[in-house]
C-alpha cells in the first residue's frame, strides 16, 4: 500500500473542517438524485482514497466496499508505487457522512496547478502559490448540475476546499497526484 507523509490526525483535522461546509447551502443531491452517490452497477462510480487516507478508515465498514488495486495498472504519477484503495458507497441511505473521503468531500471542485498567467474554463479560485480550484472536469456517468450550471458555490466552502488541498499537497505523493491529474499545467 502507498504510504504518504500526511499523519492520521491530519486527515481527521480536515474531515472536521470540511464536516462544516457544503458546496450550496442545501442537498445538492435533491436536484440530481444523489447521482453522485449511487454506484447502481458502475463499479467506475467509486473514487481513490489518497496516500495515508485509509488510516481513518475501517475496512470491515459496510457502508464502502473496498479494492486495493496496483498503481502500475492505473493512469497515476510514476512516484506511486504499490497498492491503492478504491472505494465505491454503497448508497446515500448508507452514508457515514463524518466518513466521506476528501474527494467525495471537495465536489464539484478539482485542484489544479495553474502558472501565474494561465486560466482554464471553470476556475472557481486560484491562489497565490499556483494552486486553483475548477469545477471537476473528470468524465463522469452522470451530468452534476453544480458543475453544467457552474453554480455559484459557498464561499465558505471554497476557502475552507482549498484550505485543505494547500496542506494536503504538503505530502510529496499528492503534489505529484494534482500535478499529473488530468488538466494540470506543464512545467
Amino acid at each position: 500500500m502507498i504510504k504518504g507523509t500526511t499523519r492520521k490526525r491530519t486527515f481527521r483535522a480536515i474531515y472536521r473542517l470540511l464536516d462544516q461546509v457544503s458546496p450550496v447551502p442545501f442537498d445538492c443531491g435533491r436536484i440530481c438524485g444523489a447521482a453522485c452517490c449511487h454506484a447502481d452497477g458502475l463499479p467506475e462510480m467509486g473514487m481513490f482514497l489518497l496516500p495515508g487516507e485509509d488510516k481513518i478508515h475501517q475496512k470491515t465498514d459496510d457502508w464502502l466496499s473496498w479494492e486495493m488495486l496496483d498503481t502500475d495498472l492505473y493512469d497515476f504519477p510514476p512516484s506511486w508505487q504499490g497498492k491503492v484503495c478504491f472505494v465505491n458507497c454503497q448508497g446515500p441511505e448508507h452514508c457515514k457522512r463524518a466518513l466521506r473521503p476528501i474527494q467525495c468531500r471537495t465536489f464539484p471542485l478539482k485542484p489544479v496547478f495553474l502558472k501565474a498567467d494561465e486560466t482554464l474554463p471553470g476556475l472557481v479560485f486560484r491562489g497565490k502559490e499556483g494552486l486553483a480550484l475548477i469545477y471537476s472536469d473528470d468524465e463522469l456517468p452522470y451530468a452534476c448540475p453544480l458543475i453544467t450550471s457552474q453554480a455559484r458555490l459557498d464561499p465558505d466552502f471554497i476557502r475552507a476546499t482549498y484550505t485543505v488541498w494547500k496542506h494536503l499537497i504538503r505530502d510529496p505523493l499528492i503534489y505529484d497526484y494534482i500535478k499529473e491529474e488530468g488538466t494540470v499545467s506543464p512545467d
